[in-house]
């Protein structure tokens, strides 16, 4: 109960700070660094100074201490907004995760370190609808042009499908194309999928996508950064595109235009440093002319499925579920748990198997004359 009374108090603080004529995200942040008390000279820090929780998270006082300098009619109006807000959240079911406590995504804060005054800082308060635990999973973003091709459409789809059924979070931005194949392929497949929406929680847009929308927030998860009501305008979807991007570890352009927002996607994944990959196209088709300008300037190559889930380090659900071979060394059985199906660049053998390099190349040379592992033409590993 407590720990509910602090985190409603530090959504209401969060909320009427934000709420305040002038103050945007980066203001925001400037106010709540700015009231970040200074310990005593010598003093041993232990995350329970004032204004500090005792797990280093904000403390509503925090907020408190920004307000201070806001004029007490501005505060007042601010606080019913914020009262109405988190009123209306209730009502709908919401969970709100309030930057600085502990249960928001740890990831969203790479948005505000990055240094990069690009790139908006991370949302005050997340509005969230559905099962927030799925944001622990690897994470994968897809996304792409709202007038994708067939093929585009087919590929968004069955990346989605294959990565959700090996346990991957897809994660995109429910607009129509690309955004909606990746969704329905992870649902498609019982998978995990949130989709990070430019509006109000309980507002759909497109309208056309209200029943995937409620779909999603009944068996994945819906996260915005705007107040339950508000309308989509044009700068909020740039901005939603920011956290799609942190949210995952990889980012995947299935196709873009040479002006498509999947472009501002991938622009932030690189930004934060997240690993930013495409689909390639034909090079005269106008829907793929952003995504293979993506390639040609060293974004990942995404020619199958296993490349997507190479890059999140997860294997094939059917990979997973393969029994090893008896009387393995540890190193041998390590280098067998990594390797799938599909080939896999001895390097990444080697960093993902834990193994010192001259401990896998012995166990790799083993398994080869046990005949249980295999080379490619180009030197890449698989199960034999």
């Amino acid at each position: 109960m407590r720990g509910e009374t602090h985190d409603r108090q530090a959504a209401l603080g969060a909320l009427t700070l934000l709420s305040l004529p002038r103050v945007g995200v980066r203001e925001w942040h400037r106010r709540v660094d700015s009231s970040r008390p200074v310990p005593p000279r010598n003093a041993q820090t232990n995350g329970d100074m004032p204004g500090e929780s005792a797990t280093g998270s904000l403390s509503p006082t925090r907020f408190a201490s920004a307000l201070r300098r806001a004029p007490a009619l501005e505060r007042a109006e601010a606080e019913q907004v914020a009262t109405n807000a988190i009123a209306r959240a209730d009502a709908l079911g919401c969970t709100l995760l309030v930057c600085g406590t502990p249960s928001y995504p740890a990831a969203l804060h790479d948005l505000t370190s990055c240094g990069d005054t690009s790139v908006t800082p991370a949302p005050p308060v997340l509005f969230a609808l559905g099962d927030t635990t799925l944001l622990d999973k690897p994470a994968v973003a897809l996304v792409g042009t709202r007038h994708a091709t067939a093929t585009g459409l087919r590929a968004a789809e069955r990346i989605a499908r294959e990565c959700a059924e090996a346990g991957a979070l897809v994660i995109s931005g429910l607009a129509r194309g690309v955004d909606a194949a990746a969704h329905t392929g992870a649902l498609s497949a019982g998978g995990a999928t949130a989709a990070i929406i430019g509006t109000g929680i309980d507002v759909a847009y497109p309208a056309d996508h209200r029943a995937l929308q409620r779909r999603i927030a009944a068996e994945g998860l819906l996260l915005t950064e705007h107040l339950p009501g508000a309308r989509a305008n044009r700068g909020s979807f740039p901005e939603r595109n920011r956290l799609i991007a942190a949210l995952a570890q990889v980012t995947v352009v299935v196709e873009a235009g040479h002006r498509s927002g999947a472009l501002l996607t991938a622009r932030a994944a690189n930004t934060i440093g997240r690993t930013c990959a495409a689909v390639p196209g034909a090079f005269d088709a106008a829907a793929c002319l952003g995504s293979n300008e993506l390639l040609r300037d060293g974004a990942h190559v995404i020619a199958s499925v296993d490349d997507v889930l190479a890059l999140l380090r997860i294997a094939r659900a059917d990979d997973r579920h393969a029994t090893p071979p008896p009387q393995l060394s540890a190193p041998e059985r390590a280098i067998w748990d990594v390797l799938g199906n599909a080939p896999l660049e001895l390097d990444l053998v080697v960093e993902r198997s834990g193994w010192a390099a001259d401990a896998c190349l012995a166990a790799v040379t083993t398994l080869e004359l046990k005949g249980l592992v295999r080379a490619t033409h180009e030197g890449a590993l698989q199960r034999a």
